[in-house]
């Protein structure tokens, strides 16, 4: 493939060492590499094949060096440096929220849609979808073409790390706090964490669903290219370190059955089916640092003739995030450049 020259921006969060990671051991052409942070960041270093590059400041980074830029930050940074990336000639693959609902900014799964390409020249801008959206729409991607789904109801159960380091270490001093018989003070989420679960990440909209729930409405429609779909989400977070879950409730256009399903689902690319004495997976044993959306439970719903049910778990920092990006710059690269 041809190389590039590649910017990670936000590296030293952990979106971004994921992605930083993921790009040494997929071997990706990397022609030059800078790591940009915020200014109180400045000065670090991080190790990519065998050779130790300096983090530099985004603030005043010259985007004409680079190619492809990788933006592991949030969309207020988003808002400010992703169009002057792209202004400069790069093609810019941006893992916040700030571009995912723009008509002419492609948001992309490769095993979903990755024809959504063919438009990414309008502001060299691809758009990374939400942690949750990734692995369940790789999930539904074989059932939907096969059969069609009317409804989706998803419950999810994403870990601490969604909500980046700090949460990480909130979880830890809670339960050890609480494990101590101290009193706790949550500082990254409204409420504790430990021991706990919170039905609340991130703002609640006027309709009193989250705008994390809102995320999964919004990204499956435009990923499947169908306002149609019905889809009614729960999203949840709990003291889990790495790995989101969810538990898929669909409603199928045909009938499928359980067996049809599993035949599907084993077949598709980017998915591992657990079967056997324990049919599921989990979070710290099967998705932590693993690269595969991981899919269990399947059975049809007893309650609704067209009904089938799937538990779907994934690695939110790489398949929910890094990975994915990595993938769409490998097609860019392999199919466009």
């Amino acid at each position: 493939m041809k190389q590039c020259s590649v910017a990670i921006v936000g590296v030293t969060g952990l979106v971004g060492a994921a992605t930083l990671a993921l790009l040494e051991e997929r071997q990706f052409p990397v022609k030059r590499l800078y790591l940009l942070a915020s200014d109180r960041s400045a000065g670090e270093f991080r190790e990519f094949r065998g050779e130790a590059h300096t983090v530099q400041a985004l603030t005043n980074f010259d985007f004409t060096q680079t190619d492809i830029c990788f933006f592991c930050a949030g969309s207020e940074l988003a808002e400010v440096y992703v169009a002057q990336a792209a202004a400069c000639g790069n093609i810019v693959l941006d893992k916040s929220a700030f571009f995912r609902y723009h008509d002419d900014v492609p948001l992309v799964i490769p095993e979903v849609n990755v024809s959504a390409l063919s438009y990414y020249h309008k502001k060299n801008i691809i758009a990374n979808p939400n942690c949750n959206t990734i692995p369940i729409a790789v999930a539904l991607k074989p059932i939907y073409d096969a059969v069609g789904i009317s409804r989706l109801n998803v419950a999810t159960y994403q870990s601490v790390s969604g909500s980046g380091k700090e949460a990480i270490t909130e979880l830890m001093e809670q339960a050890k706090q609480l494990l101590e018989g101290r009193s706790i003070h949550p500082k990254v989420y409204p409420q504790q964490i430990a021991f706990n679960v919170l039905p609340h990440i991130d703002k609640f909209h006027e309709n009193g669903y989250t705008w994390e729930e809102m995320k999964i409405v919004l990204e499956m429609r435009k990923i499947f290219n169908d306002n149609a779909l019905a889809i009614n989400p729960t999203t949840v977070r709990v003291p889990v370190f790495y790995g989101h879950a969810a538990a898929v409730h669909i409603e199928t256009d045909d009938k499928i059955t359980t067996r049809a399903a599993l035949v599907l689902l084993e077949q598709a690319p980017g998915l591992k089916l657990i079967t056997g004495q324990h049919p599921y997976p989990t979070p710290a044993l099967d998705a932590q640092g693993n690269d595969f959306v991981y899919v269990g439970r399947v059975r049809e719903d007893i309650s609704h003739e067209r009904g089938l049910n799937l538990w779907v778990v994934a690695d939110n920092l790489r398949k929910g995030a890094a990975l994915n990006a990595i993938q769409v710059a490998e097609e860019l690269v392999r199919s466009y450049l």
